[in-house]
């Protein structure tokens, strides 16, 4: 387990014990990391193959109804998913698009990419999944509040998807598949409600191709970590290029592959302040800190550490950081 400040010649702060444990449930955030951190700007966060030392409960059953969310749902996830656009999270789509088209979002959280692609296919349907109801709850908030008529919303994972075959004229996906631990099963359930010629589109992050500046040891050991805990609950970090494989693998035509790649940069005092206070609070407060401590990589005091880190990158007056992220469009 990672705790501090001690460390050995050679080691992180701490050693790499595999984890034998149930899912956790979110802790609260520290008001200390929730306050004053409301801005959002250019950017946003951030698959799997099935590990076999995963955790009980968590993504060793693809059938079952949620897998164990990396991110969960606390505050400091949602605020990112809200920023999300179809514009900024959607580009490589975007231009296939067209009026009377029917879409489904897998995985729609708040929805503020889903009401935005509704208003793309004008007079055409559209249709957000999601695992979490109180997120549904909040999708279907929003559409009324943005008056979007052609929306509508229902629980469901990404394995059983409530739809008969060949429904959507497209199937999207933003920051899912690294989430699951059966991502080519889940490409080949939206494959099955795609129409035939019919779109499926997905992006996710890949970690490892993070970068930042200055150097930081602190992010190093940060996204070490990640890694860790996702390959311990059976989930991909590095989904992003991993996409074009998996489609493929999922029965895709080749011919109807077209992979690409595109990325979300912070480097103003106002997206630094932002993202380095989003991570500081996920650090701590998030179900990443949870799952990191119940599969013994790190303690509370390891956790702290690295949230304080996130905000010394923040304060960096050259401060830069990227997040590459894999997308692919796949003819059904």
């Amino acid at each position: 387990m990672r705790s501090h400040p001690a460390a050995t010649p050679g080691t992180s702060r701490a050693g790499t014990a595999r984890p034998e444990c149930e899912n956790g449930v979110e802790n609260a955030a520290p008001a200390a990391y929730g306050a004053g951190m409301t801005h959002t700007p250019h950017g946003a966060d951030e698959a799997a193959e099935h590990h076999a030392d995963a955790p009980t409960g968590a993504g060793s059953d693809p059938a079952q109804e949620s897998e164990s969310y990396t991110h969960g749902h606390h505050e400091s996830v949602l605020r990112s998913h809200r920023w999300r656009t179809a514009e900024n999270s959607a580009g490589f789509l975007l231009p296939h698009l067209r009026p009377g088209m029917s879409l489904l979002d897998v995985g729609c959280g708040p929805a503020t990419v889903t009401v935005d692609l509704a208003d793309r296919v004008g007079d055409g349907r559209v249709v957000g999944v999601d695992a979490s109801e109180a997120v549904l709850d909040s999708a279907r908030e929003l559409a009324a509040q943005r008056g979007t008529a052609n929306i509508s919303f229902q629980h469901a994972n990404a394995y059983e998807l409530p739809f008969a075959d060949g429904t959507f004229d497209v199937v999207y996906a933003h920051q899912l598949l690294q989430h699951l631990s059966d991502p080519i099963g889940a490409l080949r359930e939206m494959r099955r409600v795609t129409k035939p010629g019919g779109l499926v589109a997905v992006r996710d992050a890949d970690y490892a191709a993070m970068t930042w500046y200055p150097e930081s040891p602190g992010l190093t050991e940060w996204n070490t970590l990640y890694h860790e805990v996702t390959h311990a609950y059976g989930y991909e970090a590095d989904a992003g290029r991993r996409l074009f494989s998996w489609v493929q693998d999922a029965g895709f035509p080749l011919d109807g592959i077209e992979p690409s790649a595109s990325t979300w940069c912070y480097a103003t005092p106002a997206d630094r302040t932002w993202w380095g206070g989003l991570w500081a609070e996920r650090c701590v407060a998030s179900n990443f800190a949870v799952q990191a401590k119940e599969s013994a990589l790190a303690d509370d005091v390891a956790l702290e550490q690295l949230a304080q880190d996130w905000l010394r990158w923040a304060e960096e007056p050259a401060g830069w950081f990227a997040v590459l992220n894999g997308e692919v469009l796949a003819r059904a």
